[in-house]
């Protein structure tokens, strides 16, 4: 059994035991209230695309992971929502032969992280390789139309932590430094026998290097106002 395989049946324990807002993140992408098909690249197990229906039934909605047993969870959470598609794909390959107004990724391959300053972020990625990010952001722009909107997540820089989720197991996490990013060593355990561990590499983009490399497979970065602020849990990109 893969690492991902063993995560997916603790992946929604973990992810609502005040993991994620998850009605915080679906409201900030149905804001956009004139878009018609939406793709979320990396949909897990279906927790965001739960909601993401409620709000916009009339919505055509697709989801990507490349991980089988998550996109089984998903299809069973979304078995009564014959309008959202889920499909087994890697970002770096990808081919739906279908584009969409709007993608987004929270949590998944892609997200910025707060830098110390507060003032800028930097990019995390869940793919190693430069040239599999470049290669993946060009697939991804495939699926999009000139002015549709790309949202990427903004969630807290990773930490050391342990803490206890919803049934009483205990979650923890350790961040060691790597060439180029790090290393997240993540664990559940019941009453101190470990039942999950896994163990991922990340990349880091400095902030500038993150709007080079979307801004190279054109993608520009909608930059906020002096007198508004960043939204909290996205930044926003438009397809050139």
């Amino acid at each position: 059994m893969s690492d991902y395989t063993c995560m997916s049946a603790y992946y929604d324990l973990i992810m609502t035991s005040g993991y994620y807002d998850y009605a915080a993140v679906t409201s900030q992408i149905t804001r956009f209230d004139q878009v018609t098909s939406i793709l979320e690249v990396g949909a897990g197990t279906g927790l965001i695309l739960e909601q993401l229906v409620a709000q916009r039934p009339e919505a055509k909605i697709a989801g990507i992971d490349l991980t089988a047993a998550m996109l089984e969870i998903a299809a069973e959470r979304l078995a009564r929502h014959p309008q959202i598609s889920l499909h087994q794909q890697d970002v770096i390959t990808l081919d739906l032969d279908q584009q969409y107004d709007l993608a987004f990724s929270y949590g998944g391959v892609w997200y910025f992280v707060p830098d110390p300053s507060g003032e800028t972020f930097s990019m995390i990625s869940h793919i190693r390789a430069e040239p599999d990010n470049q290669t993946g952001f060009e697939r991804l722009a495939a699926h999009l139309p000139s002015g549709a909107t790309l949202l990427l997540g903004v969630q807290a820089p990773h930490a050391d932590y342990a803490r206890a989720v919803s049934n009483g197991m205990q979650y923890a996490q350790t961040i060691a430094p790597i060439t180029d990013g790090f290393r997240k060593h993540y664990s559940l355990s019941d009453q101190g026998r470990v039942v999950m561990e896994q163990t991922t590499d990340y990349r880091v983009y400095a902030f500038d290097e993150a709007l080079a490399l979307l801004d190279k497979v054109g993608f520009d970065y909608c930059r906020p106002s002096p007198d508004q602020p960043a939204p909290a849990l996205f930044l926003e990109f438009t397809k050139r």
